[in-house]
């Protein structure tokens, strides 16, 4: 116990004002286990040191050990962010790719959708459609069914005539539609849809030459096939001369970088059947869905040119050829459904017309008539709508109408442009685009009808004229 006192006291040694020396001792507690650590300055100052000793000694220490396992841990983190960038790059681009496949799964859904839906349609106005009554059996010799089928070449008929007459170019090319190859007539029989277009109110409707009032239902004479029908142009010659005649029906199927042949049939009923009587091969290739028939001549426009082409008919060979002034050609000027619609050929009362566009003109349609035999401009009008915010259009009696849109089901014939007093105005005469995708309007000045390509179908409308204002 005394050795524990010795070692546990603490002595501190002070003077008093006499000079004496005195000494302080502290005694433990006798129920202390140990001696208390004393909290002196120079403890405390001890205790710095060896804190500022250790530093130096794990810094020295850590720092000789850590200095090489530094750089090396510097690369190999170089490496693995190397590594890292690397499959991050190869995963953006696998979902880059899985993103652009997404989006083109997704396109042919809404195609099938579409097509789905149109099938479905189709479906039901084939269901909702009356059954035709029954008619006896035409015995094998009776000529009704004779009439129905291919006329030999040796018959008397129009119709044989020409399809024996050979093409002057060399065509070698077969006289069945392309779009009518597959499966027995008696079968694609049953595929046509043939109905009368009624005709207009009153005799006052077929007389004069005044503005459009209304434009009927469209009907169905033929549907194509196959995708090289999904745009055309049809025509009928309403001043044709021999050696076809006025009922001679001739389509253009447009679709294509090579299109080139002109199928002829006999009349409405052949068309309905797909039985050509005449194929030609035309000597230039054809520009979109602008070609015109009249005066026995084939009018359209050359491939990728501004050049205005006379197809002679009787003689199957090129009749004249001349450049359209500035027209824009090619996709600068087209109407707003695209298909390289530049120039577009009409036909009416007062003769040839072309509707294009040019750049003095700004995109705004340009109507100039043509002198038929020479294709000379024999006066031209500027209008002031922009040929490319219209879905087609056609002429009557001197007047371009435009209309408003080609797929719209229910759209309106906007704007008419007289060329007798060169001005307009905006209309509202309703119009429907019945398969909703219409690429050619043309105009027959000698049936009134207006003829139309929708969606793989051939069809027409019926329009009827007001009477024409006395000058």
């Amino acid at each position: 116990m005394f050795l524990l006192l010795s070692m546990c006291m603490c002595a501190t040694p002070g003077n008093d004002r006499s000079g004496r020396c005195h000494y302080t001792f502290s005694v433990p507690s006798p129920t202390e286990a140990s001696c208390p650590q004393s909290g002196g300055p120079e403890v405390e100052g001890l205790k710095a040191r060896l804190g500022l000793l250790e530093v130096l000694v794990s810094r020295l220490t850590g720092g000789e050990m850590g200095v090489p396992g530094a750089g090396a841990g510097t690369v190999s983190q170089n490496a693995q962010s190397s590594q890292l960038q690397q499959a991050l790059n190869q995963a953006v681009g696998e979902r880059n790719l899985l993103q652009g496949e997404k989006e083109r799964l997704e396109r042919e859904l809404e195609g099938l959708q579409r097509r789905m839906e149109e099938m479905r349609r189709e479906t039901e106005r084939l269901r909702n459609r009356p059954c035709p009554p029954q008619t006896p059996m035409v015995p094998p010799s009776s000529p009704l069914q004779d009439s129905s089928l291919m006329r030999p070449a040796g018959g008397s008929s129009s119709m044989s005539h020409l399809m024996a007459r050979p093409n002057r170019q060399g065509d070698t090319s077969s006289l069945t539609d392309p779009s009518w190859q597959y499966g027995p007539p008696g079968f694609q029989e049953l595929k046509a849809e043939v109905t009368e277009v009624p005709a207009p109110d009153g005799p006052e409707d077929n007389t004069g030459c005044g503005e459009l009032v209304s434009v009927g239902e469209p009907v169905t004479h033929r549907k194509a096939d196959t995708i090289a029908g999904k745009y055309g142009v049809w025509m009928q010659d309403p001043e044709a001369v021999s050696p076809y005649g006025p009922g001679m029906v001739w389509r253009i199927d447009t679709v294509g970088s090579e299109v080139r042949q002109l199928f002829g049939y006999e009349d409405m009923e052949q068309l309905s059947k797909g039985f050509p009587s005449k194929v030609l091969l035309l000597p230039e290739a054809v520009e979109s869905t602008g070609a015109t028939m009249y005066r026995g001549s084939l009018y359209y426009q050359r491939r990728r040119s501004r050049t205005i082409i006379r197809y002679d008919l009787s003689s199957e060979t090129i009749a004249a050829r001349r450049e359209l002034p500035h027209a824009g050609f090619h996709g600068q000027f087209p109407y707003s459904w695209g298909g390289y619609t530049d120039i577009d050929l009409a036909v009416d009362e007062q003769g040839l017309w072309a509707v294009y566009s040019t750049n003095k003109a700004k995109g705004a349609i340009v109507i100039s008539q043509l002198d038929p035999h020479s294709l000379e401009v024999k006066r031209s009008w500027e209008t002031n709508i922009r040929k490319n915010s219209v879905a087609n259009s056609f002429i009557i009696c001197g007047r371009l109408y435009t209309v408003a849109s080609y797929t719209a089901p229910n759209t309106t014939i906007n704007y008419v442009y007289d060329t007798a007093s060169s001005e307009g105005k905006a209309v509202a005469i309703p119009f429907r685009n019945k398969f909703r995708y219409n690429s050619m309007i043309d105009y027959n000045p000698a049936q009134r009808k207006l003829l139309a390509w929708d969606n793989f179908h051939i069809v027409s409308y019926a329009v009827r004229l007001g009477r024409q204002q006395p000058n």
